[in-house]
């Protein structure tokens, strides 16, 4: 009997979700911790390149506010235009920074977002789901 993945039914995008995470363990495994978040993120761009996954990095929208106010938001990671992936370098997941990539997801009208954490033990990651996706 061999070892398969195991996928629930109801995840949003698991295929791509599942290679996501894989690069993520990836770069953990080659580069360890103590980098900045810029040196885990070229790492990352190389290894969505090699596997010809497609992405935009840094990837920037125009939000319009109440009273035409207009801010643009800027995303570490759009990757196949469905998953923002955010980038941190810390022991643990922050409230701020799972509100923010909540409110990106709302903004660019999006249903995932994937928090990663590089920290001492490896990478850790949170997948963040937009319930107000229309």
């Amino acid at each position: 009997m061999g070892y398969g993945r195991i996928i629930k039914a109801d995840l949003i995008y698991p295929e791509l979700s599942y290679q996501i995470v894989g690069v993520l363990f990836d770069v953990s495994n080659k580069l360890g911790f103590g980098y900045s978040e810029k040196y885990y993120k070229n790492a990352i761009a190389e290894i969505l390149s090699l596997l010809k996954i497609p992405f935009k990095k840094e990837h920037r929208i125009e939000v319009v506010l109440k009273e035409e106010k207009k801010i643009v938001v800027i995303f570490d990671f759009l990757i196949d235009d469905k998953v923002i992936l955010e980038v941190k370098q810390g022991e643990r997941f922050l409230k701020n920074n799972i509100e923010q990539i909540s409110s990106y997801l709302k903004a660019a009208n999006l249903q995932l977002g994937i928090l990663a954490n590089f920290t001492k033990n490896g990478v850790q990651f949170r997948r963040i789901v937009n319930s107000v996706h229309s």
